[in-house]
């Protein structure tokens, strides 16, 4: 099957290279411009693009796919279908009935649950038991197309976005390959969403991190797991932005005022929430390295002082 492959990030990656050692054939890779990365912000390729040349592959880089301009070299290429895996672009339904197969897309919860921007934050944040990737028609309508193979996982206590994103990537990785085959042999038999079920998952800012003490332990431990690796939950400690990487919700309960510092140990930090205490065991201070309770203790003891009470959001 001529295929073109849309990604840009590493959660693409997996995707394109089970494509790669089929029997398929990609015809083209769209992937976003490149962009500042890092703390130097150089511009760099996305995964995608590093990966396409490696493979020498042809790669497309349009700011929008709403010019008709764009149009033009998908109709030349004649694809079978279209694969849009994290690619972070509004496809146009000119593109959509463009290829013999249409286009299908890669999307990393068990739709309709979790359609939009943040499926795998979203899915933490509320505490979900299990997620999955569902592999869907595209269509104008966000996330809402017939779902073509869907697949389940649990979502573990230890979980983070990072880590369920590895496990979803290489799970859409088969699913994909799965799906192809169906598509090609005719096997593939979409079913509907039921729209009454569905629920949505916002854009996330970097103000979304911000840790309110005045929540619940449970919810503040989420809070830390769904934004690892990004946007990384923090809190302020005397003027200072500290990043919370790890915590756990013990089952002590205290009646301090929520921020407060309660205990302070090698084991962690411990902070009093509205319901709930929170023990604090990684954590990054400013321009340093991510560092144990432990560690940050031994060099800044005061600046979690037990009674200190943390800044919280009003």
């Amino acid at each position: 099957m001529k295929i073109i492959f849309s990604g840009t990030p590493e959660f693409a990656l997996p995707s394109l290279e089970a494509i790669l050692a089929s029997p398929h054939d990609v015809i083209a890779v769209y992937t976003q411009p490149d962009r500042p990365q890092g703390r130097g912000l150089k511009i760099a390729a996305s995964p995608i693009k590093q990966l396409a040349q490696t493979h020498n592959l042809s790669v497309y880089q349009p700011k929008t796919l709403r010019d008709k301009n764009i149009t033009r070299p998908l109709r030349d290429l004649a694809p079978d279908i279209f694969i849009d895996v994290a690619y972070g672009l509004y496809i146009p339904e000119e593109i959509l009935t463009l290829p013999r197969y249409g286009c299908i897309n890669v999307h990393p919860s068990l739709l309709p649950r979790w359609r939009g921007a943040s499926p795998i934050q979203a899915a933490i944040l509320a505490g979900d038991k299990t997620t999955g990737i569902s592999i869907i028609k595209l269509q104008q309508k966000l996330d809402a197309g017939d779902i073509l193979k869907q697949r389940e996982i649990p979502i573990t206590d230890q979980d983070t976005t990072l880590s369920l994103s590895s496990k979803l990537a290489k799970l859409s990785a088969d699913l994909l390959l799965e799906t192809i085959t169906a598509i090609e042999t005719n096997e593939a038999h979409g079913i509907v969403q039921d729209d009454a079920l569905s629920t949505h998952s916002s854009k996330i800012n970097k103000e979304d991190a911000q840790i309110n003490w005045n929540s619940s332990a449970q919810q503040l431990e989420r809070i830390i797991r769904a934004y690892n690796p990004w946007p990384v939950a923090y809190t302020i400690i005397d003027g200072q932005t500290v990043r919370l990487w790890e915590a756990e919700v013990l089952t002590l309960t205290t009646s301090a005022a929520p921020g407060t510092i309660i205990a302070a140990s090698k084991n962690g930090i411990d902070v009093a929430t509205k319901d709930g205490i929170l023990r604090l065991i990684k954590l990054q201070l400013p321009g340093k390295k991510v560092l144990t309770a432990n560690e940050i203790l031994n060099g800044h003891a005061q600046l979690f002082a037990i009674g200190k009470h943390i800044t919280t959001i009003k």
